[in-house]
């Protein structure tokens, strides 16, 4: 069930299923008018733990049945009381506790401002151990990293061409150039039918040497020339896609310097990676929304959760980092005015074993993913796994939990949000009408 790990050969299998599903997307798809088929202004923000985040002890169940089982079973790898935070509520008087890394999210959570979706993940329909076992209506490619990663964006059991979140912004005719943004690698999250995403790195605008000269005209005629070669029929279909995404490219770069004199913040975010890619992303939504009604959907990442070894500090040190990224973007949102116009939520292509290997955990399937923002329902949403071998939620004895709530179901809650109708969600999700619900509730 495991797998080999090679990070560079995931980077690159990351990168090149990126790359093969959005095309040139990296270079841009130009500036278009501010043009959607909405009236107001919403905003939607992934964060992708790549690697196969151990939900496990993302969130903990500390009633004393649930919590010795879990020791039981977790072994080395469970969280002991001094390794989670003050215990908070699914709202039925069950007690949970988040771990210890995640404590600015817990004040979130105990504010109202943060959902915990339990046990989620990619499914085809609603599918028991016993079906599991007969291979009946299961996932391809369970436990592969780039598998489960293109499923996860795509929100389709099988490969598709387009993602989940670019889908959404086709039925939402939010296809101008700053619709889609990835602040990290390429993501299938962004590909439509019609919307490409582009990729923004942190900290540029995407200028190019040799385009700021002295006098201006001259810098201007070099741009114009510039624009003329790339305009030429190249003769090739693929020379002449890449001309075409390097103008749209430039034009990108030029509404992001036209549009750079926004005020500062007062909210400080933390000097990560992850703290500057939604540092990044607070500018872009700020550019985006003071054009008035339109959409957003942005893709950010934090890499190192496959944790086969090493898990309990390795996990921590990710999770501080989560918490106070995602902070900040919070506060940063309130401050702006725009906390009830932005969602934040993690994906990752799946969890984790229950069961120890030794100092880590292995790939899985179901888990528990953080839905934040002012328009979120606070609270704990979906049903925990029980906590035993081979038991009715268990698919191989190992503690790999079938998801109880699919993949289709989280992100059409989500797009429900976002101003799609049941139609278009049933467009974007194939699958959805197979679930006995389309809403699991955690949005106003």
């Amino acid at each position: 069930m495991t797998h080999a790990h090679n990070p560079h050969r995931r980077g690159f299998l990351k990168l090149s299923a990126g790359l093969a599903s959005l095309g040139l997307m990296s270079l841009g798809l130009g500036i278009r008018g501010a043009q959607a088929a909405v009236s107001d202004y919403k905003a939607l923000v992934c964060i992708y733990l790549y690697g196969g985040n151990d939900g496990n002890n993302l969130i903990v169940p500390v009633d004393n049945a649930r919590y010795a089982q879990y020791q039981g079973i977790r072994g080395n790898l469970a969280l002991g009381a001094g390794k989670l935070l003050s215990p908070i509520s699914d709202g039925y008087g069950n007690p949970y506790a988040l771990h210890y890394g995640l404590p600015e999210l817990n004040a979130l959570f105990n504010q109202g401002h943060m959902a915990v979706v339990l046990n989620t993940g990619m499914l085809q329909q609603p599918l028991t151990r016993a079906q599991y076992l007969q291979g009946a209506n299961v996932p391809t490619s369970l436990f592969s990293h780039p598998d489960q990663t293109m499923q996860a964006q795509n929100g389709l059991p099988a490969g598709s061409s387009s993602g989940w979140g670019g889908r959404l912004l086709d039925h939402l005719t939010a296809n101008d150039s700053l619709a889609a943004i990835s602040v990290s690698s390429p993501a299938p999250l962004l590909q439509g039918n019609q919307v490409v995403g582009n990729v923004v790195t942190p900290g540029t605008d995407l200028s190019l040497s040799g385009m700021d000269m002295w006098p201006s005209s001259a810098a201007l005629a070099r741009r114009q020339a510039l624009n003329q070669i790339l305009g030429l029929d190249a003769g090739s279909a693929v020379r002449q896609a890449a001309n075409q995404a390097m103008l749209d490219g430039l034009q990108l770069a030029d509404a992001l310097k036209s549009n750079a004199n926004l005020s500062p913040l007062n909210t400080v975010f933390p000097g990560t990676a992850l703290g500057n890619q939604l540092k990044e992303v607070m500018r872009l939504i700020r550019l985006r929304s003071q054009q008035g009604p339109g959409r957003q959907v942005f893709f950010c990442s934090l890499d190192g959760f496959d944790t086969h070894g090493s898990q309990d500090w390795q996990q921590w040190d990710l999770f501080i980092q989560l918490s106070q990224a995602l902070d900040a973007f919070y506060h940063a949102c309130g401050e702006v005015g725009l906390a009830q116009n932005v969602t934040a939520f993690t994906q990752s292509e799946f969890g984790r074993t229950l069961q120890s290997n030794g100092s880590g955990s292995d790939h899985a399937w179901g888990n528990h993913h953080l839905v934040l923002g002012g328009a979120v329902k606070g609270g704990i949403y979906g049903q925990m796994p029980q906590f035993v071998l081979n038991g009715p939620d268990d698919a191989n004895g190992r503690g790999v939990w079938i998801p109880k709530i699919g993949t289709a179901q989280f992100g059409a809650t989500l797009g429900h949000w976002f101003g799609a109708t049941d139609s278009e969600l049933a467009q974007v999700f194939p699958n959805l009408g197979l679930f006995p619900s389309a809403d699991v509730g955690f949005m106003l």
